[in-house]
């Protein structure tokens, strides 16, 4: 895949907007979105890039000024990488993959998945890691979110083997260190996520002159729900630059407050007034699969290895990916047309 011929023309283009965009970004970003939509085939691409035409008719919208931010601040090649695994492996080619995969299966496939690495014992599963991403990508998922509670150092070798991937490591801010910094420099197709607390702005700010791309995330409960109705959150974040603002729920939030957060981050979106794209982590992921495919689905695997199903709340936790392997655990929480493994 790295070296297919419309991947590399889709790099080409990409690598003339961004020169493009220092000298008139608002020209360079629309002529681009005109082009992607005019040879866009799939349902998602389509969806997509209409949205996003639709949204830079709006001259005052903020995301103007966080794209010509991260065309300034972060390395070009940064940019490529990570854009061109998200954008083309991930949700083009991978996405066509998933729909062809899902008829010949017989089974629905996430278009990301979730890692739950909260202790020390997930480092001794690196090996069924790094082959259950494999599994993953002969599926057609291209997309990983590592939500370590570890020293992230430790899983660098695990996203390096995959280079086709985009990963977003989830960390904390007393992990992003100096030595951390020296090490993912190299690796392009990595986004760090940034827990939102004290001490982030300081690693935002490493992050930016290290000409890195970030995000920050955010847990809630009901307790945040007004700064995040209000906006007083994303006006908050924004203040350090990140791509987005992914908000997580913490556990036992009641999917009430879910919802409403969900059409706040909606709502904040359309409205393009914050310079960072607010982002619900499993509504719209799973918002995300159900442009992708017929049918959403959103996964995690926790600690244990053993499959949730986040759209699901009575579906239980299902084998050990550790044992069982990716595809099967899939397969079991999601067939088509068969109601939903419960309990």
């Amino acid at each position: 895949m790295e070296n297919s011929m419309s991947r590399i023309l889709i790099e080409t283009t990409v690598r003339q907007t961004l020169k493009g965009l220092k000298e008139n970004p608002k020209r360079s970003i629309r002529n681009l979105v005109d082009m992607a939509l005019h040879f866009s085939e799939g349902r998602f691409q389509s969806h997509f890039f209409q949205t996003a035409r639709t949204m830079l008719e709006h001259e005052d919208s903020a995301y103007y000024s966080l794209v010509e931010h991260s065309t300034s601040h972060i390395e070009t090649e940064h940019l490529v990488k990570f854009g061109m695994n998200l954008g083309y492996n991930s949700c083009t080619w991978g996405a066509q993959r998933i729909r062809r995969n899902e008829q010949r299966l017989g089974f629905n496939i996430p278009w990301t998945v979730l890692f739950q690495m909260d202790d020390l014992q997930c480092l001794d599963h690196l090996f069924e890691y790094d082959s259950a991403i494999t599994e993953g990508e002969q599926l057609g998922i291209y997309t990983w979110g590592l939500l370590s509670r570890t020293d992230p150092m430790a899983l660098l070798p695990l996203i390096e083997h995959h280079p086709d991937s985009a990963f977003f490591l989830f960390c904390r801010p007393e992990d992003v260190t100096s030595a951390l910094l020296d090490e993912i420099i190299p690796i392009r197709h990595l986004m760090l996520v940034v827990r939102w607390e004290d001490g982030t702005d300081e690693v935002c700010a490493m992050l930016r002159d290290a000409q890195l791309p970030y995000s920050v995330y955010v847990p809630y409960d009901q307790n945040d729900l007004q700064s995040i109705t209000s906006g007083e959150l994303f006006a908050d974040t924004q203040q350090l630059y990140p791509l987005f603002t992914i908000l997580t729920a913490k556990p036992d939030c009641p999917t009430k407050v879910q919802d409403l957060v969900y059409q706040a981050v909606v709502k904040a979106r359309n409205g393009q007034s914050y310079q960072t794209i607010p982002w619900e982590l499993y509504h719209d992921i799973r918002n995300l699969d159900e442009i992708i495919s017929d049918d959403a689905c959103c996964v995690l695997f926790d600690g244990h290895g053993q499959l949730i199903a986040l759209d699901h709340s009575d579906c239980m936790p299902l084998g050990s990916l550790f044992e069982d392997g990716i595809t099967p655990l899939i397969r079991q929480a999601y067939p088509k047309s068969v109601p939903i493994v419960s309990r």
